[in-house]
């Protein structure tokens, strides 16, 4: 990077280092791609959640989901089953195998991080990811097309 002053908001800025991140998270390093460790990691901090949830908290159609979740559950990593309570809905929950694969894509990860966060200390990096999910968390659901 450039050692010019960057006028650019956090959007841009956000926009800009995910895509670093993205080029950096290959399925070599990660074992998997970047959008299963994501749902992987979703399912990890959501056990038992539904196919619905799942959808929302990726921020991803319905269609995108249920494709995303046909890879997870023919490569082993994750399960869906019809919700006893409401046979109208999948629940979803990640297999064994998917969190070993999670555990290996973030160790790769952290390898990542490492390198494109290396100006930030421990400290620094903690603010920015509690920020980023604040963010998340109060960031508006827009309704499917």
């Amino acid at each position: 990077m450039s050692n010019t002053i960057s006028t650019a908001g956090p959007i841009v800025l956000l926009a800009r280092l995910s895509r670093l991140m993205y080029r950096a998270s290959t399925p070599e390093l990660l074992g998997i791609s970047l959008k299963e460790m994501a749902a992987l990691a979703y399912l990890r901090d959501h056990a038992g959640t539904t196919q619905k949830a799942l959808s929302e908290g990726l921020c991803v159609d319905a269609n995108y989901c249920v494709l995303l979740l046909n890879e997870l559950e023919a490569a082993g990593l994750a399960e869906r089953h019809r919700d006893p309570a409401d046979r109208r809905r999948h629940l979803v929950r990640m297999t064994d195998a998917g969190r070993r694969a999670l555990d290996h894509a973030e160790r790769g990860q952290e390898t990542i991080e490492d390198e494109i966060l290396a100006r930030l200390d421990q400290d620094e990096r903690a603010a920015l990811a509690r920020l980023l999910r604040r963010a998340l968390d109060g960031a508006p659901r827009h309704a499917e097309p």
